[in-house]
C-alpha cells in the first residue's frame, strides 16, 4: 500500500485531534504531478506538512480541525523559481551597493506574496546570502525559501556585465584559480554553482573551455551541481559535454538540433528557458498598458513605475541596438522550448527576475508562465515545470507537489489556470510551510 493511501486510511479509521490541523475543502486541486486535477477535494495540513490530499468522499475531516471552505477556488503548488536574483536592484537601478540584508529580505518577501515560495538565487550574491539562508532554515528569516549558488564564476572583463561589488562574482583566469574559487564556494555548502559562458552579442570575452571544465569537475567532486548561463547552441553542447547539470537560459542563436536533444536526454540535463529575459528588453515599452495593472505595479518601486511610463524610456528602447537581437532571441527561445519539451527533456522554471529593474520579482514568474504557454506548452506542462520540475532540479524532494508528507507550500486562486494560465495572477492566498501569508500582503500582489 502506498504511503499516501496509508495516511488517508489512517485518517478515515482513527480520530485526529490537533490545533495544528487545517483542512481546506471544496477546491479543485492541481497537485503538480501532471495528473488530472481533483475536483471538490480536501487538503489536510498538519503544521508545515501535508497530511493528506484527495477526494472529499475518501478523506475524513479530522476531529477539531480548523476547516476552511474553498469551494470554487483552485489550489496549486507554490511556484519554484530555479533562476532568480536578489540584492542587485535598489531605487529602480542596478547598484553595487544594493546587496544588503534589508534589500534581500524585502525581495524574498515580495517573491513570497506573489506565490513564489522557493527561489534559487543563481549567482551574483555576496557571502551574506549564506547567513540569510542558514538563518531562514532555522526559522529566523521570512519570505520565499532561499536556495543559492553564492557568487558564481564569470570571465575576466566578461559576463556577467553588471555593476557589482568585488565580492559578488569570481573571475578566474586559469583552471587552477577556478578550482580554488569552487573550493572556497563549497565551504559554504551552496545549493548550486553558477558559471557564465557567453560573449553577450560578441561584446565581451567568453570563459575558456578549460576553465568551465575545471569548475564543473571541482564542483562535482564536492557533490555540488552546476548551472550555466548560455546563449549559443555550440556553448550549450560544450558545457553539457563537460557535465553541466542545468542550462540556466534558452539556446537563442538558432534552432536546437537532434544532437543537443540526445545529449540532454542521455545526461538528464535540466533546461530553464527564462523567456522573460529577452521579453524584458522591450515588453513594457511595447505595451505601456501593462503598467495600468496593479498586479505589476505593486511589485515596482515608485521610481521604477515613473521610469517605465516615461516617453524617454520608450525612446531609449526604440533606439537600443540590442532590442532587435532580443526579439529574435525570444522567438528562437520559444521555438526551442517547445522542441525540447516535446522531445522529453527535463524542464525546470526560471525567470532571471531581480537581475535588472525590468525583470521584476513576483510578476515575472507569472509572465513567464504565460510566455511558456504562448510557446506551445499546455498550461499543465508549464505548471509542472514551475513546481515539480524546479524541485527536481534543486534536489528538493520535500516540495513541488501536493502530496502526503510534502511541505505545505501552495497558492489558492480565484480561477483555474488550466483554463487560462493568466489565472495564476488571481491570488486569494499563499501558504508557505503551512503558514498563510497575511491577506493584506497577498492583496498587494493580486489587486
Amino acid at each position: 500500500m502506498s504511503k499516501t493511501l496509508l495516511v488517508v486510511f489512517a485518517l478515515m479509521v482513527s480520530p485526529v485531534a490537533s490545533a495544528d490541523v487545517v483542512v481546506l475543502k471544496g477546491a479543485t486541486i492541481i497537485d503538480g504531478t501532471g495528473r488530472a486535477p481533483q475536483q471538490n477535494a480536501l487538503l489536510v495540513l498538519d503544521g508545515e506538512r501535508i497530511l493528506a490530499v484527495g477526494a472529499s468522499a475518501k478523506v475524513k475531516v479530522p476531529r477539531r480541525a480548523q476547516v476552511l471552505d474553498l469551494t470554487g477556488r483552485t489550489i496549486m503548488p507554490g511556484i519554484i523559481n530555479a533562476h532568480g536574483h536578489v540584492g542587485l536592484v535598489a531605487g529602480g537601478q542596478n547598484r553595487a551597493d544594493a546587496y544588503t540584508r534589508e534589500n534581500v529580505q524585502a525581495q524574498l518577501l515580495q517573491y513570497e506574496r506573489y506565490g513564489v515560495t522557493s527561489v534559487l538565487t543563481l549567482g551574483l550574491n555576496r557571502d551574506l546570502v549564506y547567513e540569510l539562508r542558514d538563518e531562514q532554515r532555522r526559522g529566523a528569516v521570512p519570505g520565499a525559501s532561499l536556495f543559492t549558488a553564492g557568487r558564481g564564476i564569470g570571465a575576466p572583463d566578461g559576463a556577467p556585465p553588471v555593476p557589482l561589488a568585488p565580492d559578488q562574482v569570481y573571475r578566474p583566469t586559469t583552471p587552477t584559480e577556478a578550482v580554488a574559487d569552487v573550493q572556497e564556494t563549497a565551504a559554504h555548502k551552496p545549493d548550486f554553482v553558477k558559471i557564465w559562458v557567453d560573449d553577450v552579442f560578441g561584446k565581451f570575452p567568453k570563459m575558456e573551455p578549460a576553465v568551465f571544465k575545471a569548475v564543473i569537475e571541482a564542483a562535482h567532486a564536492d557533490g555540488i551541481k552546476v548551472a550555466s548561463h548560455v546563449f549559443y547552441l555550440a556553448d550549450a553542447k560544450a558545457v553539457i559535454e563537460s557535465g553541466v547539470d542545468a542550462l540556466a537560459h534558452s539556446v537563442r542563436d538558432q534552432p536546437v538540433d537532434d544532437e543537443l536533444v540526445a545529449m540532454m536526454k542521455k545526461r538528464g540535463t535540466f533546461y530553464v528557458a527564462t523567456l522573460n529575459v529577452d521579453a524584458s528588453f522591450f515588453a513594457l515599452a511595447d505595451d505601456p498598458a501593462l503598467l495600468d495593472d496593479p498586479f505589476l505595479t505593486s511589485a515596482l518601486a515608485p521610481e521604477s513605475v515613473q521610469q517605465f511610463r516615461s516617453p524617454e524610456y520608450r525612446a531609449k528602447v526604440a533606439a537600443d541596438p540590442n532590442v532587435p537581437k532580443a526579439r529574435a532571441a525570444l522567438a528562437n527561445g520559444m521555438r526551442n522550448l517547445k522542441t525540447l519539451h516535446d522531445a522529453g527533456v527535463h524542464l525546470a522554471f526560471g525567470t532571471d527576475s531581480g537581475a535588472n529593474p525590468a525583470r521584476i520579482p513576483g510578476w515575472a514568474e507569472h509572465r513567464e508562465l504565460e510566455l511558456m504557454v504562448s510557446a506551445g506548452l499546455s498550461p499543465m506542462d508549464a505548471l509542472v515545470a514551475a513546481t515539480r520540475g524546479s524541485a527536481s532540479m534543486l534536489g528538493a524532494s520535500d516540495r513541488g507537489t501536493l502530496q502526503s508528507g510534502k511541505r505545505a507550500d501552495f497558492i489558492v486562486l480565484q480561477a483555474n489556470p488550466l483554463e487560462d494560465i493568466r489565472n495564476t495572477r488571481k491570488l486569494v492566498s499563499v501558504w508557505h510551510a503551512g503558514r498563510e501569508i497575511p491577506a493584506r500582503d497577498v492583496a498587494a500582489a493580486a489587486r
